[in-house]
């Protein structure tokens, strides 16, 4: 299995982008009932989890993307998407995706999406 994130790039402070990230190998039976989450790491910081989505499409957010980040999934495709507005310089990062919880059958988390965001 391999979790391929795409969509990042370098942006302003207020724009937008839209992450996607494919579980690549997995199949679907195995995709859909897992509760699936999006993940940053800062420069100089622990990775963090930000968003996650329920197999019922359930949402969850840290407060601090919470009202500006949406989290969405779909199955068909065994993908997730991070729709990120009003982005601001502390969302800087490199993202990824990955299940919830992390345990030791969780798949490597790939090389996630460089986001800068620019003041």
């Amino acid at each position: 299995v391999q979790l391929q994130a795409s969509g990042g790039g370098s942006v302003q402070a207020g724009g937008s982008l839209r992450l996607s990230c494919t579980a690549s190998g997995m199949i679907t039976s195995v995709f859909n009932p897992k509760t699936w989450g999006w993940y940053r790491q800062a420069p100089g910081k622990e990775r963090e989890l930000i968003a996650s989505i329920s197999r019922e499409g359930i949402t969850n957010y840290r407060d601090s993307v919470n009202g500006r980040f949406t989290m969405s999934r779909d199955n068909a495709r065994k993908r997730v998407y991070l729709q990120m507005n009003a982005l601001n310089s502390e969302d800087t990062a490199v993202y990824y995706c990955n299940v919830l919880p992390l345990g030791d059958d969780a798949p490597d988390w790939g090389q996630g999406t460089q986001v800068t965001v620019s003041s």
